[in-house]
């Protein structure tokens, strides 16, 4: 008896010195809300925003931070802003010790689209961007 399993890996970009944030649900003023104050109370000095489908997005940002500071950052925003999606996203990222966000294609859903862009992009979001291409590069 053979079985056919079918593999769908899905691509992420994941460490542990760039602030991800993965909101689920969320209109995308509350998604630009929330980055902000976070990107100005952190001086996390800008921010890019992906549409990863709809009322879903992931927001990037450029400082480079020790991984003490990420989880403090992505929980601070979980609690202030009362998503509750947020909130499993952080626990989740301080269980598996890194922050991953999708950069791939998942089932019907397309690479997620940059749709707004904030300020300084020039540490953590180029790197980011630069790892994204990469990979677009290889399954487009």
């Amino acid at each position: 008896m053979t079985s056919k399993s079918i593999h769908n890996p899905i691509l992420g970009y994941s460490d542990r010195s760039t602030v991800k944030l993965d909101y689920d649900r969320v209109p995308l003023r509350i998604v630009k809300y929330w980055s902000r104050r976070a990107c100005n109370w952190f001086e996390l000095e800008g921010f890019i925003i992906l549409r990863s489908s709809k009322n879903h997005y992931h927001v990037v940002f450029n400082r480079r931070v020790i991984w003490r500071k990420n989880i403090h950052i992505m929980n601070w925003v979980a609690i202030q802003s009362k998503l509750l999606k947020l909130k499993d996203y952080a626990l989740m990222q301080g269980i598996k010790e890194s922050s991953t966000l999708r950069i791939g294609p998942k089932g019907d859903k397309p690479i997620p689209k940059i749709i707004y862009r904030f300020s300084s992009q020039d540490h953590e979001i180029q790197k980011f961007l630069e790892y994204r291409k990469q990979i677009k590069e290889l399954i487009i």
